[in-house]
């Protein structure tokens, strides 16, 4: 990593905590999908049955990272409530091939029910994780995902529990100006540079959120912004993030190093977002940069193989 400073990217604790768990934040997520998973399921009221007392028990079917009990825990909750899990693996916990993961108890009928849901939820959040895991483990503190999401906040959660990045977490979370919103900007002025410095001289950092961030597609565009910024840092503003959209890795360097020639480089956090691939990533982490941002670690990715065996059946 280029600046051993924290970014501002690490948002993952305002989704869960070692000391407190899932957030509320997190929890309203849950509730959105659980109910829309249950329903598209066809479950459209809590289960429940006459049905003979069942055990069953989740088994991994590969060496992986689990993460999804929370929201297990509250699927059961509101949704078979007569169903007891006991976890043997919790949230952020490795397991290896064979092990068993959790154990549960409940009415035949729904038990079967909810099988699918459970893992379904498991499975692909666990997968996620186990994705995240293998790519921060090349690029530690340094790996992002993006606001590309299949199951929004659930995904930037595994994503943080396997050691990533979680990135800004909605719109508003953070601001970013991307291509598209400069265009709506300064229309006065004739040009998307001058747009954008425009706007870095005048922006309200009080209005920004937890930080700010510009996309720029040229090397100069990098180093206007980096110029600007710096002439702002009597107002004591925060890092700026130059998202470098779509640069290849030698001319991510080449900005690095102009920006540390030209004293700029203290004055920004720099990422690059747009054709990182897995394969390249030793790549792109020696280049210069402090964030790396892909939707590869999150979306695509095989969920975790587990199997849910039950006993008397």
């Amino acid at each position: 990593m280029a600046d051993e400073q924290p970014v501002p990217h690490d948002r993952g604790h305002e989704l869960w905590t070692v000391e407190g768990g899932a957030s509320r934040k997190l929890l309203a997520s849950i509730d959105r999908w659980v109910n829309a998973m249950v329903g598209d399921d066809g479950i459209d009221m809590p289960l429940s049955s006459r049905s003979e007392q069942v055990d069953a028990t989740i088994v991994a079917r590969q060496d992986g990272l689990i993460v999804g009990c929370a929201a297990v825990d509250y699927m059961l909750q509101i949704w078979a409530p007569s169903v007891r899990i006991s976890w043997f693996a919790g949230d952020g916990k490795r397991v290896s091939e064979g092990d068993e993961i959790a154990s549960l108890s409940g009415d035949r009928d729904s038990l079967l029910v909810i099988e699918r849901p459970i893992l379904n939820m498991l499975g692909q959040l666990s997968g996620i994780a186990t994705n995240a895991k293998r790519w921060s483990a090349i690029a530690p503190k340094q790996i992002a995902c993006t606001r590309k999401t299949v199951w929004g906040l659930m995904d930037k959660w595994a994503v943080h529990m396997g050691g990533g990045l979680s990135h800004r977490l909605s719109k508003t979370d953070a601001l970013m100006i991307k291509e598209n919103d400069l265009a709506s900007m300064h229309q006065e002025l004739d040009s998307h540079e001058h747009r954008l410095v425009a706007f870095l001289q005048t922006v309200d950092m009080a209005e920004v959120g937890a930080f700010l961030e510009v996309e720029v597609r040229t090397e100069k565009e990098a180093m206007m912004a980096a110029m600007v910024w710096a002439g702002r840092k009597s107002e004591g503003v925060d890092r700026l993030v130059i998202m470098l959209d779509n640069f290849t890795p030698e001319a991510c360097k080449s900005v690095s190093e102009q920006m540390i020639e030209q004293d700029l480089r203290q004055h920004v956090v720099l990422e690059a977002s747009g054709g990182i691939t897995f394969e390249g990533l030793d790549e792109w982490r020696e280049c210069g940069l402090d964030v790396v941002s892909t939707s590869a670690i999150n979306r695509g990715v095989k969920p975790m193989d587990l199997s849910m065996l039950a006993q008397g059946l």
